[in-house]
């Protein structure tokens, strides 16, 4: 669905790539015509319905627990001016602006299958705030994912009305009316169902899980040549990884990640340094033997996240819908719950592979358990604490990702006078699994920064090639071993090259593609 670098949204599933592209990228957004010709048809029925005398759910009656008043004709448009201001209730810090688009992306996708029944320009003029870069301000607190993002939805429907503040493609703030009037876009002014038709859907959770998915993908391959440097430097075996011993527990993340620690460990000096009969270490501690279990069980667990973000993607998610016969029909797809388990699911291994990656560190740095490494690989431990503190800060780190781990999804606070009285709590599961994501990349460079240290400290023997790869390209941006210095720096651009995946790259420059 890509056009010269943009994104066709119609009524078909978007892809990972795609929400990323415009969440992420900035990519254009064009409505398809099959898009706009459904629009236009489940709009007709709207307004056909909105001139009969029977009540209907969004379109001529109250929301929520006030579904029960029959609204008149001559007070439908405030009606719907009326919930988007009043809906508009979120509070707290300032939302991402890459999750901002992201949730827009998703809504226009929803408004483009045609079960809405919103106006062609409402969907027009969604499309066209994502392309001028207007990014309206959303707020941290204020949806308990179900009905969907309720607040922070309202708050992107504001501004396209014309109301509220809003981040022009600069990033600076302005009222929406102004940021409107300088891109050439008209206000919209709401018809029946509209209001409901913009603020009913779980797209901004699912917007920060396809956005967790597509980091959590690089991480975990990083994770697994943090390992690899790890297992590498500690003098542990590699026979625990063979693809004979993985086979038999065949679940497909291990195999994965045993695989990826083949390839970079593959030509080691110092891997063939002690694989002599004079080697008395019988087998390696869990967090060095057990990584591609724990890393493996997270990439499968990743895969069950992707199917359930597919579907979601794949989903028309509104209350009511309207269905291709013309009925407007109240439903309950709008519930989170099945985004917001699998938000908190993430979460667990986020943090139990950084724990792991963490004690890899904390082994390195104990001169008993280093195998012959100095203490806490200081240039002269005493008088330099080396890497000491940097193991503190994943500790910290790892202690704040467990906190992260306890599900949101298990709660549940009624709402709406007891008409809501189940709620997911997805949009809160999505911002912990933020903070996990950025936490477990901050876990996994540190122990890379610290691998590679001790790498240079077996020299002569040399690391293999992947691994060796692996710490010339660190030491662009982190000088080699020495005397105590400032270590914060070194630890944000090993982070930033986690995060843009350069680090993978440079190993995969020598063992091709990995898991």
């Amino acid at each position: 669905m890509g056009d010269e670098g943009g994104v066709r949204v119609g009524p078909e599933a978007l892809g990972f790539a795609q929400v990323v592209a415009v969440a992420r990228d900035g990519a254009k957004v064009t409505l398809t015509d099959e898009a706009l010709k459904l629009v236009a048809e489940s709009r007709a029925h709207v307004e056909e319905l909105a001139e009969r005398s029977t009540p209907v759910y969004g379109v001529s009656t109250g929301f929520g627990a006030l579904a029960t008043r029959h609204i008149a004709p001559e007070q439908r448009a405030q009606l719907q001016l009326n919930i988007v201001r009043s809906h508009a209730a979120g509070s707290g810090p300032e939302v991402e602006r890459e999750v901002v688009r992201a949730l827009m992306l998703l809504r226009l996708r929803t408004l483009a299958t045609g079960r809405t029944g919103v106006q062609p320009v409402t969907a027009r003029t969604f499309a066209a705030l994502l392309n001028a870069g207007i990014t309206p301000q959303v707020f941290e607190h204020g949806s308990l994912g179900c009905s969907g993002d309720l607040a922070p939805l309202a708050h992107v429907a504001l501004a396209l009305i014309g109301e509220g503040s809003v981040r022009d493609a600069a990033g600076e703030l302005k009222p929406a009316a102004q940021a409107l009037d300088e891109a050439g876009i008209a206000p919209v002014t709401l018809g029946a169902k509209e209001g409901l038709a913009l603020l009913n859907g779980t797209d901004g959770m699912l917007g920060m899980l396809v956005l967790a998915i597509e980091d959590l993908r690089r991480l975990l391959t990083a994770a697994d040549v943090a390992a690899a440097m790890s297992v590498e430097a500690l003098l542990g075996t590699d026979r625990v990884f063979a693809a004979d011993l993985q086979e038999l527990r065949p679940h497909p993340g291990q195999a994965a990640s045993a695989a990826n620690l083949r390839a970079l460990l593959g030509d080691s000096e110092i891997m063939e340094s002690h694989r002599g009969p004079d080697c008395t270490r019988v087998q390696d501690a869990y967090s060095l033997r057990c990584a591609p279990q724990v890393n493996g069980a997270a990439r499968d667990t990743l895969a069950h996240a992707e199917l359930v973000a597919s579907r979601e993607l794949a989903s028309a998610v509104d209350n009511p819908v309207v269905l291709p016969d013309g009925r407007v029909e109240s439903n309950g797809n709008f519930h989170g719950a099945p985004v917001a388990y699998v938000l908190d699911f993430l979460a667990v291994p986020a943090a139990d592979v950084a724990s792991m990656s963490e004690r890899r560190t904390d082994r390195m740095l104990d001169k008993a358990r280093s195998a012959g490494l100095p203490a806490f690989l200081a240039d002269d431990p005493g008088v330099d604490s080396g890497h000491m503190i940097a193991q503190y800060t994943q500790a910290a780190i790892v202690s704040d990702l467990k906190r992260r781990a306890a599900p949101a999804s298990a709660d549940s606070i009624p709402s709406s006078a007891m008409q809501e009285d189940h709620v997911s709590m997805g949009w809160n599961a999505a911002r912990k699994l933020r903070r996990s994501v950025d936490g477990l990349a901050q876990v996994i460079a540190i122990e890379i920064l610290t691998a590679a240290r001790a790498l240079d400290l077996r020299t002569p023997l040399r690391p293999g090639p992947a691994t060796a790869a692996v710490v010339a390209k660190l030491r662009e941006a982190v000088p080699p071993p020495g005397p105590d210095r400032y270590l914060a720096p070194e630890i944000a651009a090993a982070t930033a090259m986690v995060r843009d995946g350069s680090l993978v790259a440079s190993a995969e420059a020598v063992t091709g593609p990995l898991a």
